[in-house]
């Protein structure tokens, strides 16, 4: 498997790119625009959909949910003409930007919707199972964490069967930093004080 090359002008304007992009807050942004306050204040202190959805504003955590994934989706296909290194660095960049932006002193989100936004622009073969590994879990649990855990954990998986090593790789290390950042949800899990889905703050 020949990996291209990440240390380009091109990708490191990719990686650059796709950070912007990713650091913006959607959930702090849109809260706040609402009259709701600081988002980090309730739930679990997240800037994400499912810390915005405790808030009781369906509407709100849907434009979260949508705005984290598409800043990851723009962020690739505008990095794609720059060429694939370009393409993955932009994804990446996306991603940490997301988890660690600027402008909230690098505590960002936990990275779920910028990773299917991420995953939209290079394979919708693999989004399809995500999705439906994340709504089937969902749905049945009642735990957005756990879905979303178990999904992104198949995903590398399906992109290397996909014949995708490239972006299998790419997604590894996405699952990794995913797993990473719901550390504190996996002992909740484990000790069944996890918060489920449409409970609010």
């Amino acid at each position: 498997m020949m990996l291209p090359d990440l240390a380009t002008p091109a990708a490191l304007g990719g990686l650059a790119l796709g950070y912007a992009l990713g650091s913006i807050p959607f959930g702090l942004i849109l809260t706040k625009f609402a009259g709701l306050g600081d988002v980090r204040a309730i739930g679990s202190g997240n800037i994400g959909a499912t810390n915005v959805l405790r808030t009781g504003r369906k509407g709100l955590a849907a434009a979260t949910l949508l705005g984290d994934a598409l800043k990851g989706t723009v962020a690739v296909l505008l990095a794609k003409n720059l060429g694939e290194g370009a393409a993955l660095a932009a994804g990446l960049g996306a991603f940490l930007g997301h988890l660690f932006p600027i402008w909230l002193g690098f505590k960002g989100g936990k990275g779920v919707a910028t990773f299917i936004g991420v995953l939209l622009a290079f394979n919708a073969a693999a989004l399809g199972l995500f999705a439906a590994i994340w709504l089937g879990l969902a749905f049945v649990l009642k735990y957005s964490s756990l879905a979303a855990l178990a999904a992104s954990a198949a995903t590398p998986l399906a992109l290397w069967a996909l014949g995708a090593p490239t972006q299998a790789l790419l997604f590894l290390i996405l699952a990794v930093l995913l797993w990473w950042k719901h550390a504190p949800n996996i002992r909740r899990l484990a000790n069944g004080t996890e918060g489920r889905i449409g409970q609010k703050g």
